[in-house]
């Protein structure tokens, strides 16, 4: 069965059974929307400079993201080699005409390859602003699964790392380190860093409840 079949046939099943976040996604892309507030302006800056340095401290040559969104985040990023992964064929379609003429960059709808092969697997993986938009139990689980699977070295994720279900429906807070540490042993939690511009509930657009967490395979 296809990854995005999975998806929306086992959301069924999930905690909140009227929705789903592949088609969510879709639809917020093909309506005109964005990757959301973390992804621009400062923030954007932010995020940027701090994986510019990591990948440059590193010696990083090839970097995999999965949930690439709409591009924009990457307009500010400096990798040798990058592949875009998300559930959302619009997302994919906006990222390739935005990247067209930039042959280091690739961008594949997951449904539409095999993780399994070589070329999906890279020195550094990337979840930014994404592992609190994975709703569905079953769906975290998939994509952690899939985040880890695919590093040979560092996973860097930038998210919130607490429990919490707020109203609203396409974001759900979750203690991921926890998950790492029980399932995925091989990789330490070498370092964190606080966000810059942490939450305020005075300037919600402009900051953030997100932090960086840097994963090593050490096994």
């Amino acid at each position: 069965m296809k990854i995005i079949d999975r998806i929306i046939k086992s959301t069924q099943k999930s905690r909140k059974v009227n929705f789903n976040s592949a088609n969510y996604w879709e639809k917020r892309y093909t309506d005109g929307g964005n990757s959301g507030a973390g992804s621009y302006n400062r923030l954007a800056e932010f995020k940027a400079q701090i994986l510019n340095d990591f990948c440059n401290k590193n010696n990083i040559k090839k970097v995999i993201e999965f949930g690439c969104g709409d591009g924009n985040q990457l307009k500010l990023a400096n990798y040798n080699q990058y592949i875009g992964l998300d559930v959302s064929q619009k997302s994919i379609e906006i990222c390739s005409a935005i990247f067209k003429e930039d042959l280091s960059k690739e961008f594949y709808v997951l449904d539409s390859i095999n993780l399994n092969e070589e070329k999906f697997k890279g020195e550094l993986i990337l979840s930014l602003d994404v592992i609190f938009h994975l709703v569905e139990d079953n769906i975290y689980q998939l994509y952690m699964n899939n985040l880890f699977d695919a590093s040979s070295k560092y996973v860097i994720i930038y998210s919130s790392n607490y429990e919490f279900q707020p109203e609203t429906q396409h974001v759900r807070h979750r203690c991921f380190t926890d998950y790492i540490e029980k399932y995925f042993p091989a990789f330490k939690l070498n370092s964190t860093l606080k966000n810059k511009y942490p939450f305020d509930t005075n300037n919600p657009d402009d900051t953030s409840f997100a932090d960086f967490y840097f994963f090593e395979k050490v096994n």
